[in-house]
């Protein structure tokens, strides 16, 4: 397929791909907060990352109280995130490197987050994208097992995936793609039991094209 008709199917699909899927619920909008939160998020469920984060926040309320928490206390109120004893270290010192290094603010650009400990291109892709309005395409589990299973993308590597993905999703539609495709894919395009009957773009899909030989 040639890259604009790729594009024009995108825009096609990504309108029916919206009318399914319901609002994205943003337990924060303020960036600290989001790369907290899109740290713990590993392997965990959405609720219980929420959950974790507004504790903290609700305990700590800034970087500069949280650089200052003692491992226990993190520990304690991160227990049920998945890797909580990792996780809970470098929130501290995440904390402690955005004050130290970059006064309290967050780094604006993708290259300078990924310096901090525990931060990859997907975490810095939606931190950028979704607290700051930076156009990023963050490529977590839902937005690489449905970019391949409709045909976006061919490649089980997250990066070559944002890469495919760069080439054919308008850059206007960047901010905002990740919220969406999340959504569907938990609503719709499910890890399992996917449910492809009911989803208004099976036609152009590969997955049910295969699915249904």
């Amino acid at each position: 397929m040639k890259i604009t008709d790729a594009k024009r199917d995108f825009r096609l699909m990504f309108d029916l791909i919206r009318e399914m899927s319901p609002p994205h619920h943003f337990e924060f909008s303020e960036p600290f907060w989001v790369l907290v939160t899109t740290l713990l998020s590993h392997r965990t469920k959405d609720q219980v990352t929420d959950a974790a984060a507004r504790a903290l926040y609700n305990r700590y309320g800034s970087a500069e109280n949280l650089s200052r928490a003692s491992y226990d206390d993190v520990l304690n109120m991160i227990s049920k995130v998945g890797f909580c004893k990792v996780k809970a270290r470098r929130v501290i010192d995440l904390a402690g490197i955005i004050v130290n290094r970059y006064e309290g603010k967050v780094p604006e650009n993708r290259e300078e987050l990924m310096t901090i400990p525990g931060v990859g291109r997907k975490t810095a892709n939606v931190v950028l994208s979704d607290s700051m309005g930076i156009p990023a395409i963050a490529v977590d589990t839902h937005v690489q097992r449905i970019s391949k299973r409709i045909g976006w993308s061919r490649s089980d590597e997250p990066e070559k995936t944002e890469e495919a993905l760069m080439k054919i999703v308008p850059r206007e539609e960047w901010v905002g793609f990740n919220p969406v495709m999340v959504e569907f894919g938990k609503t719709v395009c499910r890890p399992v039991g996917p449910r492809c009957q009911k989803c208004l773009i099976n036609k152009y899909c590969d997955f049910y094209s295969k699915k249904s030989e």
